[in-house]
């Protein structure tokens, strides 16, 4: 079987050039060897079937064992860019402590699945994990890794990456990650797939700079973006331009179960035992009668008594303000809540009390803006 053409080396003739350059050849005569066979495989990538991959395979990881650094750096990129580049040759490549050299195939090589990015990114070192952050795309689970591993540069240059994607746990820790940067909370806020009770969060606790950068990078939604951090909330909670298809769908879904008689307290409890943020939010304003834009400015506070004043006017029992109270625990990342605490406050909160302070944070809602 010939790799390339009559005049190209048959895998006999490359394996016995090979032994005899492990066995009696110099460094230089091993990466000339490298080199030759790199150009042959290169000349012939598009064209080369599994099983002869998988020869060059075996022929690139004999030689990369016994080269210097410098004959490797240059073999990763000039393999990196290739789609049918040897795939255990890529690993080796990719996991080599020396970053010259397993960067180019992190930040460029399609050989490389998340299941290898992922493993990669646990174990090898901030360099890694910044060079995987470069890729063209990145799934939600490869950045989960890298957000919860990565350094404020790491974390960073993901965030820039218009292709990275990013799972509502990700925007979590990145939401927290992001108080007192400037920079990285100004990048986060620009993401279009941030679920909106995390941007909410995060535009709360925005400085002016960061607000101010907001505003020239969209100019269609500086009135939504004010300098104050209270006015700057309640009027992002009334910019339809900031709700996420996804929470589109989910207050479609409640809305729906709710006009047919169909919403109730198990339906809410399933929702937060879920995780699912925005259709928990929608269900509580629907069974309490407010807005949903009052029940999310509630839901979101720091303690739990907002979510315990709209779950006492909506009816429900402890169990369910428990998931509610844990599910906002689990997403904010926040320390977690005192339930025994909570437990106490709630079953001694009267209904008449929790409507009066509903009606005051619809007195807020509907407050006139400040000149």
């Amino acid at each position: 079987m010939i790799l390339k053409a009559a005049t190209s080396p048959s895998p006999g003739n490359l394996l016995d050039e090979l032994q005899s350059t492990l066995t009696h050849g110099t460094v230089a005569r091993r990466v000339e060897t490298l080199r030759r066979v790199t150009d042959l495989f290169i000349n012939g990538a598009v064209d080369y079937s599994d099983e002869q991959i998988g020869l060059f395979d075996d022929v690139f990881q004999c030689l990369i064992d016994h080269i210097e650094t410098s004959a490797k750096m240059l073999l990763a990129n000039r393999l990196a860019p290739i789609d049918t580049a040897p795939p255990l040759t890529i690993r080796a490549l990719a996991f080599d402590d020396v970053i010259e050299v397993a960067g180019p195939v992190l930040s460029q090589s399609s050989r490389l699945d998340d299941k290898a990015l992922i493993e990669n990114a646990r174990s090898k070192s901030q360099a890694h994990l910044m060079a995987i952050s470069t890729r063209k795309t990145l799934s939600g689970a490869v950045t989960d890794v890298l957000v919860q591993r990565g350094n404020d540069e790491v974390v960073q240059s993901t965030v820039n990456n218009p292709g990275a994607e990013f799972t509502e746990r990700g925007f979590t820790r990145l939401v927290d990650r992001a108080e007192g940067n400037d920079v990285l909370t100004a990048a986060v806020g620009m993401r279009p797939s941030v679920p909106r009770h995390l941007y909410l969060k995060l535009l709360a606790k925005a400085s002016d700079t960061v607000r101010q950068r907001l505003e020239a990078a969209n100019p269609q939604l500086a009135a939504e973006v004010p300098t104050v951090v209270k006015e700057a909330t309640r009027r992002a909670r009334s910019a339809t331009s900031e709700i996420t298809k996804h929470t589109a769908i989910a207050h479609a879904l409640v809305r729906s179960l709710y006009e047919d008689g169909r919403l109730d307290e198990p339906q809410v409890a399933t929702f937060a035992n879920a995780g699912k943020f925005d259709e928990a939010n929608a269900s509580i304003a629907a069974l309490a009668n407010v807005p949903v834009a009052i029940a999310e400015n509630m839901m979101i506070e720091s303690r739990a008594e907002g979510v315990m004043i709209l779950a006492k006017v909506a009816g429900l029992s402890w169990s369910t303000v428990r998931s509610l109270i844990k599910m906002r625990d689990e997403l904010s990342g926040a320390k977690p809540t005192d339930l025994t605490a909570c437990k106490d406050t709630y079953e001694r909160l009267r209904l008449s009390t929790a409507q009066q302070v509903l009606r005051f944070h619809r007195m807020q809602q509907n407050a006139p803006v400040a000149p």
